[in-house]
């Protein structure tokens, strides 16, 4: 089983998230914020298999930058930016070797994405 670590600052659209990734068989690990994203990437608790991140999260760094840390401590971990507002920005922004999702997206298509990452 893959863990996923998703960070997403609403609380419908993460419950949406989770529940969708758990149906489709990944463990879920959760991040409300930027800083509590830094800090399980950080601590190495848990075995973070691939990340979902939103790209604006409010206070703190936004999802590019989440990434850009995760892949200095993790190099070729899968990413998956989900946005409603940024795709024409992943260009630019994005890691080598990540997808980006525009919401709303399925559940289907989050499964897909990252399952097109491992």
């Amino acid at each position: 089983m893959h863990t996923v670590l998703v960070v997403e600052d609403d609380p419908t659209v993460l419950m949406f998230l989770e529940d969708g990734l758990e149906e489709q068989g990944f463990a879920v690990v959760s991040a409300r914020s930027s800083g509590e994203a830094l800090n399980i990437l950080g601590a190495g608790m848990y075995p973070i298999d691939v990340l979902v991140a939103d790209i604006r999260l409010g206070d703190g760094i936004d999802g590019w930058e989440i990434a850009r840390c995760a892949r200095e401590s993790v190099p070729g971990l899968p990413i998956v930016y989900i946005t409603g507002d940024s795709i024409l920005s992943f260009a630019g922004e994005g890691v080598a070797d990540s997808v980006i999702l525009q919401k709303p997206f399925s559940r289907l298509e989050l499964s897909d994405a990252i399952r097109s990452l491992l």
